[in-house]
């Protein structure tokens, strides 16, 4: 099993603003722009928080971007608004440890995903686009609890006005 962290943050380290809203990031670019379908034809499954969902919950081609994988909310809801995808419970580092060892796992957004995930050295790429945007306040990517993690740099790539990091432990 390989888990993957993919996402788009502001250069001072934000997934969203203070309101929990991806204006910014929407009036940045797109995902044409990303190596998003690269990315995600070698996923199998992902993983997201009720926020992340809340946020993408909408799109009017949803199954364009979450139809080839297998995908799990955390959330204490029992049913969601789109059948691609599953409303799980509990302590996310049990559930991503009950999953088949032959699966790759995206961690799709969400600080309260990640970081249980980063404290027990879990996340084996993470794969960070940096918007040129300054929020100065916000929904911070990391939170984990011990912070002192080195990863390797592997690629930098740019794509419109994203600039790729490609992070391996």
């Amino acid at each position: 099993m390989s888990i993957y962290f993919y996402g788009c943050i502001t250069l001072d380290g934000y997934l969203a603003d203070k309101n929990h809203q991806l204006d910014w990031l929407y009036e940045t670019g797109s995902p044409e722009e990303t190596s998003y379908d690269a990315f995600y034809a070698q996923m199998d499954i992902t993983i997201m928080g009720k926020k992340t969902f809340d946020e993408i919950a909408d799109l009017e081609n949803l199954a364009d971007f979450y139809g080839g994988t297998k995908n799990y909310v955390f959330t204490h809801q029992q049913a969601l608004s789109s059948d691609l995808f599953t409303p799980v419970s509990g302590d996310v580092v049990s559930f991503v440890r009950s999953l088949p060892a032959d699966k790759n796992i995206w961690i799709v957004g969400g600080n309260q995903i990640l970081a249980p995930l980063l404290d027990l050295d879990l996340v084996d790429q993470l794969v960070l686009q940096f918007a040129p945007v300054l929020l100065g306040d916000g929904v911070p990517l990391f939170t984990q609890k011990e912070a002192f993690k080195r990863f390797t740099l592997k690629e930098i790539h740019q794509y419109g006005p994203f600039a790729e990091l490609v992070l391996e432990k």
